[in-house]
C-alpha cells in the first residue's frame, strides 16, 4: 500500500461530527507505560509493559453553533472520540474513551480565535482499528454492510483468524424511528457472515450517542468484519459510524 498524507480525515466526538471545525491533530497516541525493571547485574535498561494509556490532542476554530456547545460543556463523564485517517471503508481509525480535560482558547492579535482540546483516555487506552462504515453511513432500513478485510494478522494467523477477541465503537449522529440495533458480523470468505457473541450494540432509540462493546478476550474473530443494522419496531433514518479492533495478540484492559 502506498504512503499517504492526512487529507480527508474526520474527527467524531460524542456523536458529533466536528471535522469541519478542527484544523489539526496535535497528538494521537498511547500504549503500555514502560516500567523500568533493570537489575543491578545489567549494563542496559530493562523494561516491561505497564498500564495502557491514550491521548488525543486537537486544535479547533471557534464555532458558536457547532463545536463550541459540544466542547464548552467540559463534561466530567467519559467521552468517546474517533479520529479517522480517511473516511473510506476500511480506513484506519484511532478510538479513545476518556476525559476532555480542557478547552483553551487564545485570541490572536490578528483576530483569530483558535482552541486547544485534549482527551485523556480512561480505562481502555487508545485502540487503533478500521472503519466498518465509509465515514458516516446513513441507513433508511435494515442493511448488511460491506465486509472489511482485517488481513492475515501479524504474524500470520491460522486462516486469518484472530484468537484474542475484538472491540467495536459506535457513534450515532442522528436517528429517526423506534429502534435499530447495530451489530458486527464476521466471515472467513467475505461471503457467508455470522453473528459474533458480544458484538451487538444496545438498541438505539435516540441520537446522538456512543457505545463501546467487546467480545470475550479469547473469542475467535474471523478475517472479514461488517456492520449490520436490524430493527424490531422500525426506523426511517440512522446516521452512524462503526470502528472495529481485532486483537491479534493477547490484550488486557
Amino acid at each position: 500500500m502506498a504512503k499517504t498524507g492526512g487529507l480527508g480525515d474526520a474527527l467524531y466526538l460524542g456523536g458529533n461530527d466536528l471535522s469541519g471545525d478542527f484544523t489539526a491533530i496535535g497528538n494521537v497516541g498511547g500504549g503500555p507505560a514502560p516500567l523500568t525493571t533493570t537489575g543491578i547485574d545489567k549494563g542496559a535498561m530493562e523494561r516491561i509493559g505497564g498500564a495502557r494509556d491514550g491521548r488525543l490532542e486537537a486544535s479547533s476554530w471557534f464555532n458558536p453553533t457547532l463545536s463550541h456547545p459540544v466542547l464548552a460543556a467540559l463534561p466530567t463523564a467519559d467521552v468517546q472520540s474517533m479520529y479517522c485517517r480517511g473516511t473510506t471503508l476500511g480506513s484506519p481509525v484511532a478510538t479513545i474513551i476518556g476525559k476532555q480535560v480542557n478547552y483553551d482558547g487564545q485570541r490572536g492579535q490578528d483576530g483569530s480565535f483558535p482552541f486547544s482540546v485534549s482527551m485523556q483516555a480512561n480505562g481502555f487506552g487508545v485502540e487503533w482499528g478500521y472503519l466498518l462504515t465509509a465515514g458516516k453511513r446513513v441507513d433508511v432500513a435494515a442493511t448488511n454492510g460491506t465486509g472489511v478485510d482485517f488481513g492475515l494478522g501479524s504474524p500470520p494467523l491460522f486462516n486469518g483468524q484472530g484468537l484474542f477477541g475484538a472491540q467495536a465503537y459506535l457513534q450515532v449522529f442522528a436517528f429517526t424511528g423506534t429502534d435499530v440495533t447495530v451489530k458486527v458480523q464476521d466471515s472467513a470468505d467475505n461471503a457467508t457472515f455470522a453473528d459474533v457473541a458480544g458484538f451487538s450494540f444496545t438498541a438505539v432509540t435516540t441520537g446522538p450517542g456512543t457505545q463501546r462493546i467487546a467480545t470475550a478476550s479469547g473469542a475467535t474473530i474471523r478475517r472479514y468484519l461488517r456492520a449490520v443494522t436490524t430493527t424490531s419496531g422500525g426506523f426511517t433514518s440512522l446516521t452512524f459510524a462503526v470502528a472495529a479492533i481485532r486483537n491479534d495478540v493477547a490484550t488486557a484492559f
